[in-house]
């Protein structure tokens, strides 16, 4: 297909996806002179960070994303000045708790290092030791970090030589690469094992891997464990007043000053491309719109390359890299709008200040179970349950009849391994279209689970309980593909500049010169860290040669 005479508007770029990752890299493509359009397919922007009333009317809960935390490494706040386009965090002292059953009682991290110590204390002193070590590494190495995050992936034969010349000494170098190596590929079994001792710490840093979908046993768990508690640790956990919609919707709001335009409810059904180069996009409703420059995609990578462009499009090998790749876990979401304070079997004045608590009896072998279920095709009997503490900790979430004698509250349960397709008795071949017959009787099953061992008047609290299955979630948005949070697996072989396949790690399409990835698809993954937006609009704007440093004056 050709643009043709066809009328039809041209803008330089085209973001395809109003996901924070895709205004994240819009707005720096604005800021250095370019007319940009976002499309996105949902009836509204924000992609995993929407915030949306899906228990009661006034009763604001975010969809997916809740804890702002890897977000604090970001440039992107200040670099675009959000504060002055509404985006506000609300900072507690505490910013996770682990609650355990019965009368094992709870684990929490604070934004004080010493605090933090001293809950872990009640479990292991040398634990504690343990942690402070850890911590203290990690603000060693923060700065490399940090630019990791937000710096295209480097080639790693670059990375083998540049430690061998400052080394000097070729065994040091072999060694630094080989402890390097070894820490990217540990398990998270290991790495708990290897750092701690008590079965509760061990659960509360392990706790960190299924956010990623990482089970025990899986290569890199390790890793994920170190980098989400040590930044936690670090920055907090924070929450986005209002909503973490006011996120996208700041970076909206800075998109436009910049002349920059967005339209929801306009899905792009194919990227047309001529002579190795996009040159506009047809929508869903037959409209065609051009590309002058670029276009940049914040879907997943199988949409992307499968759908939009089309094999034809692309090397056979792309192709099949794309078609293997491996999506992880999916999710299960329970959302309960409440009629008074919780109460939990312990700690209740500090888990009541928690921006999430995790629900799991101590130990590993818990977190086994979990997965040995979940991969066999069977929703797990007893999961791994996020709490997020949203009212609690940010009051306008809900609204509250000043004659009620009891304050209104809203939390969300998220449950993060489940299968997509259940496998039921009468059959080893699993079906999605289980879960519609399944849902309510497993959310019933996890609230009577957490009623009678954390939180003993769950129950009798729920006003309004709203419930997403891994079907659910993959139609809000439509790229939660498989039920599934991350574009992607996060494995080894699908991280760094492996991404979400080796041959599309730098965010560009090799047969396609000027269309883009700008998703948690690419490098450094999921999470709200903006960080693959920003990492493309570099690779994107180094192609127009233009230095992203160049186009504004950090404040």
């Amino acid at each position: 297909m050709t643009l043709g005479n066809s009328p039809t508007v041209h803008y330089d770029a085209i973001v395809i996806g109003a996901g924070h990752n895709g205004l994240t890299c819009a707005c720096y493509l604005a800021k250095a002179g370019l007319k940009v359009l976002v499309l996105e397919d949902y009836n509204s922007i924000g992609g995993m960070t929407i915030t949306e009333e899906i228990t009661l009317p006034g009763f604001k809960s975010d969809i997916h994303a809740f804890g702002y935390s890897l977000a604090t490494l970001s440039p992107v706040p200040n670099e675009l000045n959000l504060k002055s386009h509404g985006f506000e965090l609300i900072r507690p002292e505490i910013s996770i708790s682990h609650l355990f059953p019965n009368n094992h009682g709870y684990i929490s991290m604070y934004k004080s290092l010493e605090k933090t110590l001293e809950s872990i204390r009640k479990y292991s002193e040398r634990d504690a030791a343990s942690w402070k070590k850890i911590f203290e590494e990690y603000l060693s190495n923060k700065d490399s970090i940090v630019s990791m995050l937000n710096s295209p992936p480097a080639n790693p034969l670059q990375d083998t030589e540049s430690a061998s010349t400052e080394n000097n000494d070729r065994k040091e170098a072999l060694e630094i690469i080989g402890d390097t190596y070894r820490l990217h590929t540990l398990s998270m079994r290991s790495w708990c094992n290897e750092n701690f001792e008590s079965d509760e710490v061990k659960a509360m840093f392990g706790s960190f891997a299924p956010f990623v979908g990482l089970s025990p046993d899986d290569a890199g768990g390790g890793e994920l464990c170190y980098l989400f508690s040590s930044i936690m640790q670090d920055g907090g956990n924070n929450v986005v007043r209002g909503g973490f919609v006011n996120l996208p919707i700041a970076l909206a709001n800075y998109l436009q000053s910049k002349g920059g335009q967005i339209i929801t409810s306009s899905r792009v059904k194919k990227i047309i491309i001529e002579n190795g180069r996009a040159i506009g996009v047809e929508l869903a409703n037959g409209r065609v719109i051009g590309a002058k420059r670029l276009i940049a995609s914040s879907t997943d990578p199988s949409t992307l390359i499968l759908q939009l462009i089309g094999e034809e499009y692309v090397d056979s090998h792309l192709a099949r890299g794309i078609k293997r790749m491996e999506w992880g876990d999916a999710i299960f979401g329970i959302y309960l709008a409440l009629n008074g304070t919780l109460e939990y079997i312990s700690g209740q004045e500090i888990l009541s200040r928690s921006p999430q608590v995790h629900l799991s009896p101590p130990g590993l072998e818990f977190f086994s179970k979990i997965y040995y279920e979940c991969r066999n095709g069977k929703p797990p009997l007893n999961p791994l349950s996020i709490m997020s503490n949203d009212s609690m900790i940010d009051p306008t979430r809900v609204v509250s009849n000043e004659n009620d004698i009891n304050k209104h509250h809203l939390i969300k349960f998220l449950v993060l391994n489940v299968p997509y397709k259940i496998k039921n008795a009468d059959s080893e071949i699993g079906t999605e279209n289980e879960w519609e017959n399944f849902k309510d009787r497993y959310s019933d099953q996890i609230i009577e689970t957490i009623n009678q061992s954390y939180i003993p008047n769950l129950n009798t609290s729920i006003l309004k309980k709203t419930i997403y299955s891994p079907v659910d979630y993959e139609k809000k948005p439509i790229n939660s593909i498989k039920g599934t949070l991350a574009s992607g697996a996060i494995l080894p072989y699908q991280s760094g500049w492996m991404r979400p396949i080796p041959q599309l790690g730098n965010y560009k399409i090799p047969s396609i010169s000027n269309v883009y990835l700008c998703g948690s698809g690419s490098h450094p993954g999921p999470g709200v860290s903006m960080a693959p937006g920003r990492n493309a609009a570099q690779v994107i704007l180094r192609d127009l040669g233009i230095d992203l440093r160049n186009i504004f004056t950090i404040s």
